[in-house]
């Protein structure tokens, strides 16, 4: 069980309410264990035939009883409510985690896992938080109590008792080990399951389009009926340590209840303390029932844990510095890569950039053109600092972006993706999320800017429509040159566009290359492109091919001088142009 250590630093900042709650678990538990001993004070004051002595015992088990409830309704409250606050703190933290990896992190996980842990493992923690724990405590302070006053009942019927104890602690902790595996082993299948129909339905039209909706079906059918033959493995232990439990307690209640009948009858034991221990028995028979099953929760909560904290105590291969650096201001947007060499962590064996040596003036325009695959798009994520290069660096104003928070830097970046990214909210914030504190106006001209402004006061509530999930109500063009909107509003000094246009016609191409041209005048705007005509007017060109720089010049030179850019222009602007 030391895996649920891991909520220990959730459950300290609410030492209060954890007291609070472990009070009234241990006021209900004390309440519990006097009942017994009421009940043989009025079994044995019938025998007495003193009704005034009678109905004191009755009043006092009705304030047992009172108070019983009072605090078991404490408990419940107190015990609830840290669970609550316990989960919805550390999904908190996990979200707050995830949103700082790198994506070099998800090379090694599916988002749909994170997911699963993020609702799945959490939910699991609540129900054991808010429910289990409080109720295998209770039951273990029954135990040891209901032992303890059982010794003081009849210490001849408690020794007979004790005997049966290693026989049911035995089963509990070897069955509970494999419990504990195969619920981790569960809790695995379900992240598996949902990660496979995370990435199935988010690509549902690629689905649909290849007619893959069988295979997928299958797959995804394959892998819930693992997680099931899993949860039946599960099941199957948990029912098995049950009956074992369960059977050996009450084979022995039975037995001690044999002895004790017989002593009733000898005249050493009286109906009352044979009553009294009869209830006290039952108790701590039910408490070792229930901590059995408790148990079983309680591994299954161990292996979620185990789970949520590989996530919050990951290492991230792109950190912040300890002490960094801030980037000096007023920005000025040179860029510069110093021999970078960088191979990505899923594909080791590949080299994406084979010693890079680039150096971008502030406010110059620089494209960056060639092969798919080339390198023309690492060269943005590193920029990004998405990924950190094996060797040399990479500086903005002369200051490595290793010596820098990834904040401070990044606000000085605009970027428009080569595949735009629109989130399930209105059109006017997927805009404004480029700069959250915007005002409509500037929102609105940003579209303009973007040749937006026309379709998006088409829209049946305008810039206030709601356009769906990655905004499956736009048209691919319509989603670009939002995201373009979004980073004119952001107002950087540094301008990255990845493939900007390659969703457009003609017409609105051709407005947002005058659009685009306008917003780079005095910044640094870095182009990547295959499509030649939207970077003929670029201050420079740099050629990439298999990672490494092959030409540098103007349109005009390059194609000139040869070589594959040349190659590259004659496929495009030639009648034989694909």
């Amino acid at each position: 069980m030391s895996a649920l250590r891991g909520l220990v630093p959730f459950l300290a900042p609410y030492r209060k309410l954890t007291f609070g709650a472990l009070g009234a678990l241990v006021l209900t538990a004390i309440i519990s264990l006097i009942l017994p001993v009421t009940v043989r004070r009025v079994v044995d004051g019938f025998m007495e035939n003193n009704a005034a002595l009678l109905d004191q015992y009755f009043a006092a088990a009705l304030f047992i009883a009172a108070a019983l409830a009072a605090g078991t309704g404490l408990r419940y409250y107190l015990v609830t409510r840290l669970g609550e606050r316990v989960v919805a703190d550390m999904r908190r933290a996990l979200f707050d985690r995830m949103m700082g990896m790198s994506p070099a992190f998800f090379e090694r996980i599916m988002t749909g896992e994170v997911l699963s842990r993020l609702t799945t493992d959490t939910t699991l923690l609540l129900s054991v938080i808010g429910s289990s724990i409080s109720v295998a405590l209770r039951n273990l302070l029954i135990l040891i109590g209901g032992l303890v006053l059982l010794l003081f009942t009849s210490t001849k019927l408690t020794g007979l008792v004790m005997l049966l104890v290693p026989l049911v602690v035995v089963p509990i902790v070897i069955l509970g080990r494999k419990l504990r595996r195969l619920s981790r082993e569960n809790q695995d299948w379900i992240a598996q399951s949902s990660g496979n129909a995370s990435e199935a339905l988010l690509s549902v039209q690629t689905v649909q389009a290849f007619t893959h909706e069988r295979q997928s079906r299958a797959f995804f059918g394959d892998v819930t009926e693992k997680s099931f033959l899993s949860a039946k493995d599960r099941i199957g232990t948990r029912a098995l340590m049950t009956v074992i439990v369960i059977f050996l307690v009450f084979t022995g209640i039975v037995g001690v209840l044999w002895v004790g009948a017989r002593d009733v009858r000898a005249g050493t034991m009286t109906p009352g303390e044979m009553v009294q221990f009869l209830i006290y028995a039952v108790m701590v028979a039910g408490s070792v029932g229930a901590l059995s099953e408790i148990w079983s929760e309680l591994q299954r909560a161990a292996g979620a844990t185990e789970r949520l904290n590989e996530l919050l105590t990951a290492e991230d291969p792109v950190q912040d510095p300890a002490t960094p650096v801030a980037l000096p201001r007023p920005v000025k947007g040179e860029i510069s890569f110093e021999g970078v060499r960088f191979r990505y962590p899923a594909r080791p064996e590949v080299s994406a950039l084979d010693g890079i040596d680039l150096v971008v003036r502030p406010g110059e325009t620089v494209a960056l053109v060639g092969p798919s695959g080339a390198g023309k798009t690492t060269i943005l994520q590193l920029l990004l600092r998405f990924y950190d290069p094996q060797q040399g660096a990479v500086r903005i104003d002369g200051v490595d972006l290793r010596d820098m928070t990834r904040d401070d830097f990044r606000r000085a970046i605009a970027l428009v993706p080569q595949d735009p990214v629109i989130f399930a909210t209105s059109a006017r914030e997927n805009i404004r999320f480029g700069r959250p504190e915007a005002t409509d106006a500037e929102v609105e001209a940003a579209a303009h800017a973007a040749a937006a402004h026309d379709f998006l006061s088409l829209l049946p509530q305008g810039y206030d429509t709601y356009v769906g999930e990655r905004g499956v109500m736009l048209s691919g063009g319509q989603k670009q040159r939002v995201a373009l909107a979004r980073a004119i509003l952001r107002d950087a000094k540094i301008l990255l566009l990845d493939e900007a246009t390659s969703a457009l016609d003609a017409e609105s191409e051709r407005a947002v290359q005058t659009a685009v041209e306008a917003l780079a005048q005095n910044r640094t705007t870095l182009v990547v492109a295959h499509r030649l005509a939207t970077v003929k007017r670029a201050d420079r060109i740099v050629v990439f091919d298999k990672g490494r720089i092959v030409a540098t010049g103007t349109h005009d030179a390059l194609v000139a001088e040869g070589g594959l850019y040349a190659r590259l222009a004659r496929l495009q602007f030639t009648d034989g142009s694909v």
